[in-house]
């Protein structure tokens, strides 16, 4: 019998997660039928949605999310023994998961195979090479249309999704100014991925200094966070401008008294804007087409994928906090 050790969800989150809002649960798993695998996990992810996903379910429940697997018994000949799996089975240590039914919630994700990576870390498969990276290679792509030099601004543009849709940016030809919590991520993201303009949005003068930068107004933005710096960034667009959302930050951790904003509507009707919300399951048929491209990009050295590791099933908590505060630059990930 293989004993598995899991996260469970006890607590409803208030404001920020805290330890005892969850439970580490050990159970012995059943043997595995036919369609089914066993797997070890090697990597897990921590993600904003795990925040904001949290209120949509009754407790107890396991908590979701990401994770690159080892298959160490299988019943399914898709998936023999010895090869590696993502799948969302969440924080957990081993699992037994029905290949037919994928072993997911939240109709993001059946179970697949890795990716072949081409020699690069089996974690870029929750990071830069997974969902993070396809959510910022169709959300970008798809919905914000970006032409050669065209103006785009990321907000959250050092974390997991942002740091890559302002290097796919460049790399489609546009000039990329990015908002980021910290004076080290501003660095980086000017001196290692190229960003042409980067601020700590902590400390500067948003509107002010946008508008400096970005004199001839904003085409495209990918707006990781909402808030006030949203509204802000939406009223310097340009005419037929095209804002991708993929999330609000700045609200997770509070969504019943989230922060106040400036009205974007005069801004919508008079520049004519397409504004879009998106989850990345949407283009899931088309993931590994962004995979192929974001690896060939990765192993070119056109794409930086840096990750912030954390070591230990027993930090996965830490590891989760310390993305919600912003102390991750790049994908956070565990190394089980």
């Amino acid at each position: 019998m293989v004993k598995q050790r899991k996260y469970v969800v006890k607590k409803q989150f208030q404001g920020v997660p805290k330890r005892d809002d969850f439970e580490i649960v050990e159970t012995e798993l059943p043997p595995i039928k036919n369609g089914e695998i066993l797997i070890k996990t090697e990597w897990i992810s921590v993600d904003p949605y795990q925040r904001a996903y949290n209120s949509r379910y009754p407790v107890p429940y396991d908590q979701f999310g990401y994770q690159v697997s080892l298959v160490l018994e299988s019943k399914d000949p898709r998936y023999p023994e010895g090869s590696r799996v993502v799948c969302h089975q969440g924080w957990c240590d081993h699992s037994v998961v029905n290949t037919s039914e994928g072993g997911a919630t939240l109709g993001l994700s059946a179970v697949y195979k890795l990716p072949d990576l081409k020699g690069l870390s089996n974690s870029l498969g929750i990071g830069a090479i997974g969902m993070p990276g396809a959510t910022a290679y169709f959300g970008f792509l798809e919905l914000c249309q970006p032409k050669a030099g065209e103006t785009v601004v990321v907000t959250g543009a050092a974390g997991a999704v942002g740091s890559i849709v302002g290097q796919i940016a460049k790399i489609k030809g546009c000039t990329v100014i990015g908002f980021a919590g910290s004076d080290d991520k501003v660095e980086w993201l000017e001196k290692e991925l190229g960003f042409d303009k980067a601020f700590n949005y902590k400390t500067v003068d948003v509107l002010k200094d946008l508008k400096e930068a970005a004199p001839k107004g904003v085409d495209c933005y990918f707006d990781n966070v909402g808030g006030e710096i949203s509204s802000q960034i939406i009223s310097q667009m340009n005419l037929f401008g095209r804002v991708a959302v993929c999330g609000s930050i700045s609200a997770y951790n509070d969504m019943l008294n989230p922060p106040k904003a400036s009205i974007i509507q005069p801004s919508i009707v008079m520049k004519q804007l397409k504004i879009e919300g998106f989850i990345v399951s949407r283009w899931l048929s088309r993931w590994p087409e962004a995979f192929a491209d974001l690896t060939k990009w990765a192993k070119s050295g056109q794409l930086k994928t840096r990750e912030h590791v954390t070591e230990g099933f027993d930090k996965i908590y830490d590891a989760f906090v310390g993305m919600l505060a912003g102390e991750n630059t790049g994908k956070a990930v565990v190394k089980v």
